[in-house]
């Protein structure tokens, strides 16, 4: 069984309904594609709890209240003035990163591309924008329960975080007259008044049933947990990890009379090869750019396959052909009435990962028998759109003209061919002429078998099926085994020594060019 079936087949058998899969993000600046993990596991689990009969909703939580914590890269220093405000109430930057768009906020600014990126791959969630949970005053409550049980919540914090909190911590962090959470210290509570003075010694009060300030994160998430009857959400290694934000939410949770999630926590996403993503390293590739290369089906079934527990080694070279081969095998794979208990299984758990693969759900893409490495080759040996979807035609693999997710995919493709993600050893540039060089280091066996391979090919039926045959016949004739036979064809019409199957690449050549090229042979 997937794992995201069974997580709905035991929330099921608990007896929970009106489940809430949550998920969310700081809309702070790029975002990279680790951040998908969390979000389709928490939107994989609520579509196998409606596949159950369920009663779910994902809401996904933009934490809008959050300060801006420093000026990144791609921010003039003019944002230096805005450090420590919630990213709700200051300008969005311009096509330089100054701050001049006041049209929308910084975080909406951020926000809105990651969504549409979403939308892309099937993912709809309620988006909850946390400032306004803060200003319609639902915040209010917990507020005061927390600010009443003060002691018990530093308590638990220090006792599970092992980290000793400032004699004059306070759980709230109000708005000083400048806009900002940083350098303002509490002086006073009595509701709904917090009492402070800010670093420029100017006295106020922050109203709790308002966006004038908000709870430290390890406070919020508990809050809204109960806020928002939070049954499930999927938290990285960071915050799941002995002492950390997770184990701390779920006693302070409860200590404000709410219901925590289970806790589940997830691996990270690795750059291949180089660890963790993470925006401060450097090791990224944001959501945005990577659906303008990968299917987003491909995309989805990269986290599908995977256990939560385990980390994904993802990129965007060698990795994603793995994936995507692996995926069309499944796809395409048929059940049998003598597969072992052993095989069902891992059939149900393969399959699972298939239809939660999918963008609408269980209904998978009409053009999917066009295998990815075939459209690959296409996308890069034939210059006009309407010489691959011809191609496609006369190979069977289209029977009509090609339907927008075809044009997309393809679109992909060329984003993907034509970008620094496409690994060199599969780029295809087709030769003219067979170089000097190439020349000088075949034998006389190679040789003699491109002779027999040109001569059989003048006169053959031009299908994969007859290609195949003749060049099976070919190295029959010769001196050459199977292995040797390839490679020299490949070193013939490519250069290198593999390349795509032959068969198809010299189809889709066609008999001219093939012939010609090897016809210097004689």
């Amino acid at each position: 069984m997937h794992w995201a079936d069974f997580t709905a087949q035991r929330f099921k058998e608990s007896g929970l309904d009106n489940l809430v899969s949550c998920s969310g993000i700081t809309p702070s600046g790029e975002f990279h594609i680790g951040h998908l993990r969390e979000i389709l596991t928490a939107e994989m689990i609520h579509r196998s709890c409606i596949r159950l009969g369920l009663k779910s909703r994902y809401i996904f939580i933009v934490d809008s209240m959050d300060p801006l914590r420093r000026v990144y890269d791609f921010l003039s220093p003019e944002y230096q003035e805005y450090i420590g405000m919630p990213i709700a109430y200051i300008p969005a930057p311009d096509n330089q990163g100054i701050p001049g768009n006041r049209d929308i906020s910084y975080a909406e600014y951020f926000l809105e591309p990651f969504l549409r990126a979403l939308s892309s791959i099937g993912v709809f969630p309620e988006v909850i924008m946390n400032h306004e949970t803060y200003e319609s005053g639902k915040f209010a409550e917990e507020i005061d329960s927390v600010i009443k049980n003060k002691e018990g919540i530093r308590a638990i914090i220090e006792e599970i975080s092992g980290r000793e909190l400032s004699k004059d911590w306070f759980p709230y962090n109000p708005l000083g007259s400048d806009g900002s959470m940083d350098g303002v210290t509490v002086t006073g509570y009595e509701y709904p008044k917090v009492s402070w003075i800010d670093r420029f010694g100017v006295e106020g009060f922050s109203d709790i049933r308002k966006g004038e300030g908000k709870l430290p994160w390890r406070i919020d998430w508990a809050a809204r947990w109960k806020i928002h009857g939070v049954t499930c959400e999927p938290a990285g290694k960071d915050h799941g990890a002995a002492g950390g934000s997770y184990d701390t939410g779920i006693p302070i949770c409860e200590l404000l009379g709410g219901k925590p999630p289970e806790k589940m926590v997830y691996e990270w996403i690795q750059m291949k090869g180089k660890g963790p993503m993470s925006s401060s390293s450097g090791l990224t590739i944001g959501p945005i750019e990577a659906l303008e290369i990968i299917p987003p089906e491909i995309m989805r079934y990269t986290i599908a396959r995977s256990k939560i527990n385990r980390h994904i080694d993802f990129d965007t070279g060698e990795t994603l052909i793995k994936i995507v081969d692996e995926y069309e095998r499944i796809r395409d794979s048929i059940s049998s009435d003598h597969e072992t208990s052993r095989m069902k299984k891992n059939r149900d758990t393969s399959d699972g990962a298939l239809r939660l693969s999918q963008i609408v759900p269980d209904i998978m893409p009409e053009s999917s028998k066009i295998p990815f490495n075939h459209l690959s080759l296409l996308a890069q040996i034939k210059s006009d759109d309407r010489d691959i979807w011809s191609s496609l035609k006369n190979s069977g693999h289209l029977n009509d003209e090609p339907s927008e997710w075809l044009k997309d995919r393809l679109w992909r493709m060329k984003n993907w061919i034509n970008g620094p993600h496409f690994p060199e050893k599969f780029k295809i540039t087709v030769n003219e002429v067979i170089s000097d060089e190439v020349l000088e280091n075949f034998n006389s066996n190679q040789k003699e078998y491109l002779i027999t391979l040109g001569r059989k090919l003048e006169s053959c039926e031009w299908n994969n099926v007859d290609i195949v045959n003749v060049i099976k016949e070919s190295l029959n004739e010769s001196e050459i085994n199977g292995k040797e036979g390839f490679t020299t064809i490949y070193l013939a019409i490519l250069g290198k020594e593999s390349g795509p199957r032959a068969a198809s690449l010299i189809l889709e050549l066609g008999r001219e060019h093939v012939c010609d090229l090897l016809s210097t042979m004689s």
